[in-house]
């Protein structure tokens, strides 16, 4: 089955749930008028499906290959990423002043949700590009901004982030690649980096790293990172992609899916790069792309949920396997079946609410410049990226489980959507440090933007007592018990903390979720397919937040009890 941008679905959440309106009414995004958003949303659409959709399959079965030094991509795909840079998709929210539109981040958010679903393998390129514009947006000087942005922007040169060493994963502090100052305001980028998401391709003009690196005097750990902007060719006075830099692809990584997006191992061998923010200080700025990217990241789970649920509905209600209480038709009658669809619908519903809600929040922030709604996204961050991503996951797994033994024959596609999906949970940060910021920084401020959230989740309960009495009451209880376990979170050592961080967060992720089913059931008028769903949300998948919360709030003790060697280490 050909996979279909759900442009209503996200026309129906950005109207009715997460409140696209007070974007809008401020001065920063007033251009984002409901035309313009049908306008955006219609033509994603019209590219995920004409252009995008059709690169899924060719990608896994041609893998992007090294050949004599050039990443070689897979077929479609240099026509593909031609249709999105000339569409203006990489520039949705980039700086207008440098050639973007200046949309609200909400609008892209939407757009890499439907573009992931199409083919995640291409979606990697542009979505490491708009990291990158918001991060030398943010700290490069005025003369990086000039030459790089407007061809960032345009799409005719991409970015990636470098961080990944072969000693330095999630600890970036034990990284080795050093910077030399040339004398001439230029650095001499020396190590290797591997992981790197479209390291080259063979149909860009140039492509962008932005480099974490120590400098001869700087201090051990994170605090003695700088980062640096290292082309792989170098812009003549025209700027234009001159000669060729000291970097190189040194092999590309056989993975276990995404095999169309070329994940490289980069050498750089004194290749000329310029320092982007201030000495020692390169984490800050490499953080503004990583959020960006975290926020970029949950959605690509989404919308490979998205499809996965697709295909897996087409093949049920094909698929004929004796009588159902609907009759003889396809097995999406039986019982069971129905069961892991309508979850999997109400799973993707709940995660794609909860991202557009950060999205919302985080363009409130830069309208604004208010302080709760920057702590509010922060906030809705890492559980947009870790419930987002375990949700594509979980329903890709399904859609394996509704296919059957088809699911696991490569031919039907089905395995693909899971094979692809698995490493979101990993890159950007796995979601185990993502819970655990949630329980670490996320609570700094004793829990005020927690209370609020809840606040707002019994708020919506309390409208929802008169349409949806047993329902409200519900979420009502499961807010309350997120509060007390808060409360136990704020009480607690951080090993404690982090002891039962990653459920935490699947209790707070199950609590909003709930919140904003009830929501769209109550926009819908108090019955409907969307009251039934946030039903099966709120009585099947709510109730997890009860066991998730008993893990939270264990401790750490039994865990440690065990030996390395009791685990067999």
């Amino acid at each position: 089955m050909a996979y279909r941008a759900p442009v209503a679905e996200f026309q129906f959440i950005l109207d009715h749930v997460v409140g696209l309106d007070e974007v809008v009414a401020t001065d920063r995004f007033s251009e984002a008028t409901p035309d313009v958003t049908r306008a955006i949303l219609d033509g994603a659409g019209r590219l995920c499906d004409d252009v995008l959709a059709p690169l899924q399959r060719p990608g896994d079965l041609h893998p992007a290959r090294l050949e004599n030094g050039v990443v070689r991509t897979s077929p479609g795909y240099a026509e593909g990423y031609r249709a999105i840079a000339e569409g203006g998709w990489v520039a949705l929210s980039a700086p207008a002043e440098h050639g973007g539109m200046g949309l609200p981040t909400t609008l892209s958010t939407a757009v890499n949700d439907m573009m992931s679903g199409a083919c995640l393998s291409l979606q990697l390129n542009p979505l490491l590009t708009q990291g990158q514009i918001e991060a030398l947006s943010h700290h490069a000087s005025d003369e990086i901004r000039a030459l790089y942005l407007p061809k960032l922007i345009a799409g005719d040169w991409s970015g990636t982030m470098n961080l990944t060493e072969p000693q330095a994963g999630s600890d970036v502090g034990a990284l080795k690649t050093r910077a030399m100052p040339n004398g001439d305001g230029t650095y001499a980028v020396t190590g290797q980096k591997i992981y790197i998401t479209w390291g080259d391709a063979d149909f860009m003009e140039n492509v962008v790293h932005l480099v974490l690196a120590r400098l001869p005097d700087a201090p051990a750990g994170t605090r003695g990172i700088s980062l640096f902007l290292v082309p792989r060719n170098l812009p003549d006075a025209e700027s234009r992609p001159g000669v060729a830099n000291r970097v190189k692809v040194v092999s590309l990584e056989h993975k276990l899916g995404l095999h169309g997006s070329p994940t490289a191992v980069m050498d750089f061998d004194g290749a000329t790069g310029w320092m982007v923010g201030e000495p020692n200080k390169g984490m800050a700025a490499m953080f503004t792309m990583m959020n960006n990217a975290r926020l970029g990241v949950g959605v690509q789970g989404v919308g490979v949920a998205e499809a996965a649920f697709q295909q897996a509905l087409a093949y049920a209600a094909d698929r004929r396997q004796g009588p159902t209480p609907l009759g003889d038709g396809g097995i999406v009658g039986h019982a069971d079946v129905r069961r892991m669809l309508a979850g999997m619908k109400a799973e993707i519903f709940a995660a794609r609410a909860i991202a557009l809600s950060c999205a919302v929040a985080a363009d409130m922030g830069t309208a604004t410049g208010e302080a709760d709604w920057t702590a509010r996204a922060a906030f809705l961050t890492p559980i947009a990226k870790a419930w987002g991503t375990e949700v594509g996951m979980e329903v890709a797994q399904q859609g394996v489980q509704v296919h059957g033994g088809m699911g696991f024959i490569e031919e039907t596609g089905a395995a693909q959507y899971l094979r692809d999906v698995r490493v979101t949970a990993i890159y950007e940060g796995t979601n185990g440090i993502q819970a655990m910021d949630l329980v670490g920084r996320k609570l700094a401020d004793g829990g005020d933007v927690a209370w609020r959230l809840l606040e707002e989740v019994e708020q919506t309960a309390e409208a929802a007592r008169g349409a949806f009495p047993d329902l409200a009451v519900e979420v009502w209880t499961a807010a309350e018990a997120l509060r007390d376990a808060t409360e136990w979170m704020l009480t607690r050592e951080m090993t404690d903390r982090f002891a039962g961080a990653v459920p935490f967060l699947r209790a707070w992720a199950r609590v909003l979720g709930a919140q904003l089913h009830l929501a769209a059931a109550l926009a819908e008028g108090g019955s409907g397919p969307r009251s039934a769903l946030a039903r099966v949300f709120i009585r099947r998948l709510l109730p997890e937040h009860v066991s998730a919360l008993a893990a939270a709030r264990a401790g750490a003790d039994d865990l440690y009890a065990l030996s390395d060697a009791d685990l067999g280490a």
